[in-house]
């Protein structure tokens, strides 16, 4: 019986008296935050689990993330009401919770919120989206998530980069795939001087049209650049579906091998560095011979 009272003295210690008369007990803050755990772990099991029965409609990627962050906080808003009620503090009284919200700010928590206000700009306006191939700065890869804080982007090299969600906003992105995944590209193509020019130019066409992945509309087109120092320069522009650089670097690797074989069965030379020298044979070449140089005396030898 002596336990049981110490128990229930100790259950029933006031911790804080409130302005209005009512107290805060040590049982009702056990109670409050363990009902607060519980149901914040509850909600992150129940977003997985409305992810996951999304994932299997088919929702969209972007529209799953924030339809589930949507949820979340909401639910931890109820949540928050709720333990508050438990707690019997009415929300009038929570003002100098904002005080102390708005000095966090002033103190170093602007760039927190910055990126948080910033995820959903990036999720309501879309100029980035789950899946999209961007590039920013020196970075090419995929975005993966779009988080609070930050963006989570593996890169063509697998490895995953972490950028803040305000410098996805007032950095210069460039998203290949924020329309459509068609994109134009160039193959350069060098010839030795004598070919036959528009031959060349027909034959890396046809090897453009028949590539499977480059677009009829708008069609290929091959333009006669320049006459370089050692070769005669010839552009091929193209429109290709692909959503990523390694896609289009296969595409200008196929188109490569193609125009090699076509050149190589109709007697046409890819250029290389060379340099033709000209002798002039209209009076007998003066030849002169240069004495040996004497060789240095062996070391440790007699002198």
């Amino acid at each position: 019986m002596v336990y049981l009272e110490k128990l229930n003295a100790v259950w029933n210690y006031a911790l804080l008296t409130l302005s209005n008369g009512d107290v805060i007990t040590f049982g009702q803050a056990c109670s409050a935050l363990l009902f607060l755990a519980l149901a914040l772990i509850f909600g992150r099991h129940l977003t997985r689990l409305l992810g996951r029965r999304l994932q299997r409609n088919r929702v969209d990627p972007n529209a799953i993330q924030t339809i589930v962050r949507l949820f979340f906080w909401v639910f931890a808003i109820l949540v928050f009401i709720t333990t508050m009620g438990m707690l019997q503090i009415p929300i009038t009284h929570l003002a100098f919770i904002s005080g102390a919200v708005a000095i966090g700010v002033g103190f170093g928590a602007q760039n927190i919120i910055n990126n948080l206000i910033s995820s959903w700009i990036l999720m309501s306006e879309k100029p980035v989206r789950i899946g999209d191939f961007i590039e920013i700065d020196d970075h090419q890869g995929v975005v993966e998530r779009i988080g609070n804080r930050s963006t989570r982007i593996r890169r063509v090299d697998g490895v995953h980069l972490l950028v803040p969600n305000s410098q996805m906003l007032e950095r210069v992105v460039v998203n290949w795939t924020l329309v459509d995944l068609q994109i134009r590209s160039t193959v350069k193509v060098g010839v030795a001087y004598g070919s036959p020019v528009e031959r060349v130019a027909e034959l890396i066409l046809e090897a453009a049209t028949s590539h499977g992945r480059v677009l009829a509309d708008p069609a290929p087109v091959v333009t006669f650049e320049d006459f370089g120092d050692n070769a005669l320069i010839f552009d091929l522009y193209f429109w290709c579906e692909a959503g990523s650089a390694g896609g289009l670097r296969t595409i200008r690797s196929d188109l490569r091998f193609t125009i090699d074989r076509l050149f190589r069965q109709h007697g046409i030379v890819i250029a290389f560095p060379q340099r033709d020298i000209h002798f002039d044979t209209s009076r007998p070449l003066e030849i002169r011979m240069q004495p040996a140089k004497p060789e240095p005396p062996a070391a440790g030898g007699n002198r």
